[in-house]
């Protein structure tokens, strides 16, 4: 799709190119998560989908910081940009074709839909429950975006905004892989417990005041809970799934966390027109210690 951005004559071609470009996301999300499964021993698969979170991070702010960089350098010529864009894309599928190297499979054996009666009721219980504690961190973290509109409110130039992204996901690249080490030898409830707290803390700090330095301390917990608890999810999701069905089972988990993310954020923006950013975020902060209580009755 990257190719489309650079030609586009309209915004017709945009919003055809970014919604083949989420489409794309969507794809490859659950086959790459069943694939570090599948690689990685279980007694290190919380450091090994720590890593992955941590590099998928710092892509999602060296890209950004890079797209400026060209941007300021060749005056604004989005176009050539883009171009560049697709040489990291033709990268990663040269790795995929040449540097991983997937499991044998049996070439004999009959492959059939995953997606029926008999095999989603082997995804256990304990499987279900991991899928609605993903889709209840969900809706307690509504979208990023809010974030962006509270550095607005803080008096950051225009031009700065976009930073406070960067912020976020420096923050979430350099705790996820330690964070993912951790969930190897303590408990996941307890951790993801904790990272609820640090949510909550996030959006106290956040609804508390609009100083741009109270923001940014807002926006780093913020980061610090997402390291602490999106590639631990990932890891629970691959250990209570049959190997066999670890492609469906990441699938469902990543069609139920968007269906949630999608109502929490739809929510969030009403609460944000008709009450205000503050109320956004302690409402954020109060269904977080539900969600927290509920997942303490577990223990």
């Amino acid at each position: 799709t990257k190719p489309l951005f650079a030609i586009a004559p309209g915004i017709g071609v945009v919003l055809t190119a970014r919604l083949l470009d989420r489409i794309g996301k969507g794809v490859r999300g659950a086959p790459r998560d069943a694939l570090v499964a599948d690689i990685a021993p279980p007694e290190i698969r919380g450091a090994a989908f720590g890593l992955r979170q941590s590099l998928d991070t710092v892509g999602a702010f060296l890209g950004p910081l890079l797209a400026v960089g060209l941007m300021l350098l060749w005056a604004d010529d989005f176009r050539a940009v883009f171009w560049v864009a697709v040489i990291p894309g033709l990268l990663a599928v040269a790795l995929l074709l040449f540097g991983v190297h997937e499991p044998d499979r049996h070439v004999g054996e009959k492959r059939i839909n995953p997606i029926r009666p008999e095999n989603l009721r082997r995804l256990s219980g304990v499987y279900w429950w991991v899928v609605g504690v993903g889709a209840v961190f969900t809706l307690a973290r509504f979208s990023e975006a809010f974030l962006v509109l509270r550095a607005q409110q803080s008096g950051i130039a225009v031009a700065l905004v976009p930073l406070v992204m960067v912020v976020m996901n420096v923050v979430y690249s350099a705790s996820a892989y330690p964070f993912g080490k951790l969930s190897d030898r303590m408990s996941h409830k307890v951790l993801l417990a904790l990272g609820l707290v640090v949510l909550i803390a996030a959006d106290l700090i956040l609804a508390l005041d609009d100083h741009w330095i109270t923001v940014l301390a807002g926006v780093a917990l913020w980061g610090v809970h997402m390291g602490m608890t999106q590639g631990l999810l990932a890891t629970m999701v691959a250990d209570a799934a049959p190997a066999d069905l670890r492609g469906t089972a990441f699938g469902f988990f990543n069609l139920v966390s968007g269906i949630a993310m999608l109502i929490a954020s739809a929510v969030a923006g009403l609460l944000w027109d008709q009450l205000g950013a503050s109320f956004t975020f302690y409402a954020g902060a109060v269904f977080s210690g539900i969600a927290l209580l509920g997942l303490l009755k577990r223990f």
